[in-house]
């Protein structure tokens, strides 16, 4: 098993892949958290493979934590926008086996 934890700070209005593809192991769990002023609304798209987030799990208001995990979870590019109007510090971990 292999654990992969990242923190990256992305701009306001920019997006990025938070979590790469795995190339040779499987992934079996994975979460991503901003964390911001918990008394502010704040809003974050979470896009699997698809960057111009057409379909989209967000991460808004009080929910700024999603997580999945199991055998059959998502295992390509996950990517990240930042919709807010400020810098927002992220922290995604990727379990692999």
């Amino acid at each position: 098993m292999v654990q992969t934890v990242r923190s990256i700070t992305i701009l306001a209005g920019e997006k990025t892949i938070i979590i790469e593809k795995p190339q040779a192991l499987h992934r079996i769990f994975f979460s991503i958290q901003a964390f911001a002023d918990q008394a502010a609304w704040y809003e974050s798209k979470i896009s699997f493979d698809d960057p111009h987030f057409s379909s989209f799990y967000a991460l808004d208001g009080p929910a700024r934590y999603f997580a999945a995990r199991g055998e059959d979870i998502f295992q390509g590019n996950i990517w990240l926008y930042n919709v807010s109007a400020i810098n927002l510090l992220y922290s995604a971990t990727e379990i692999l086996h």
